[in-house]
């Protein structure tokens, strides 16, 4: 409930009248609400007649989402990190997510041309060069969120198409993938089992989607932090000092914990799934499960206004 105040109120001690209006709705829960107790939205609608009105679909999207409701979907983004560095790494062993690795191989790839003459290599290995695109998709992604910057980071309608995009560049990959008809696990770093320029587009897909799905979470300003990196969040979550206040609530300690729960769980999913029915299947049903973050944005409560 929000308190707004109208001024003045003649006739009492009290100078202010404050009136309770309730936070917006989803024309969504409004028709739930109208098949389960049909004589209490008749009451609503009767009010909003002398008031102000239900949201439309269009002022309802241009709300601002609460991020102390959206816990579940970042949990589900952290999933969603493990669940496609597994897959990636099971195939070529390069993370699509988190980029320290990556950087650190690219460096290694440029200092390999200053070695002594009987060890330098002037070629670019497929690694190097997956750590590269890697590393440059990733990055366009995170540039591509600064769209929301512009828009509102918090607004339901960039939660909602960012999440419907990467959907489709999941699904992007999954397409790809299968036309190029390779394994999906490598037997080892020297022979990776994705080295057409077919898996290079849908390693390039995967990593543009975390790279948004990254700058999505970081603008949420939650604990969860981006939803991709751990060591930051390993690090505050052992030497922060909710770590030995086990019976007692601690909001960073708990968030953090479910980060890492969430990327485990999912890369262990990812893993099995990737080698018992391959990588295309397995990011099929990890653009399934982007849709359905997509569509849980739009009942995620508002933002109160004076929060």
């Amino acid at each position: 409930m929000t308190s707004i105040d109208i001024g003045d109120r003649p006739g009492t001690s009290d100078s202010r009248t404050v009136i309770d209006h309730d936070p917006p709705i989803s024309p969504f829960v409004y028709h739930v609400r109208a098949v389960a107790a049909p004589d209490k939205v008749l009451s609503k609608l009767e009010d909003a007649e002398r008031g102000t009105p239900p949201p439309s679909l269009c002022g309802y999207l241009a709300t601002d989402i609460d991020p102390a409701w959206c816990i579940g979907q970042l949990i589900a983004f952290c999933f969603m990190t493990g669940y496609l560095d597994a897959i990636g790494f099971s195939a070529m062993f390069i993370w699509c997510g988190p980029q320290t690795g990556n950087t650190l191989q690219v460096a290694f790839a440029l200092a390999r041309l200053f070695e002594a003459s009987s060890l330098r290599e002037v070629s670019f290995r497929t690694s190097d060069q997956q750590a590269l695109c890697s590393l440059i998709t990733f990055n366009l992604g995170v540039f591509l969120g600064r769209i929301g910057d512009r828009v509102g980071p918090a607004k339901r309608i960039w939660q909602v198409i960012t999440s419907l995009v990467q959907a489709l560049l999941t699904m992007a990959a999954a397409i790809v993938i299968w036309k190029s008809g390779e394994s999906s696990v490598s037997g080892s770093r020297e022979n990776p089992a994705w080295d057409s320029v077919l898996t290079f587009v849908g390693l390039a897909f995967i990593s543009l989607s975390l790279g948004l799905q990254g700058v999505q979470g970081k603008r949420l300003d939650t604990h969860f932090g981006t939803t991709i990196p751990l060591t930051t969040i390993w690090i505050e979550l052992v030497s922060g000092p909710g770590l030995s206040k086990l019976r007692q609530k601690v909001a960073s300690r708990d968030q953090k914990t479910l980060t890492i729960i969430g990327v485990f769980v999912g890369g262990f999913c990812g893993r099995a799934l990737s080698a018992k029915i391959g990588a295309a299947a397995t990011l099929g049903i990890g653009a399934g499960i982007r849709v359905l973050i997509a569509t849980s944005w739009l009942f995620i409560p508002g933002r109160m206004s004076g929060q």
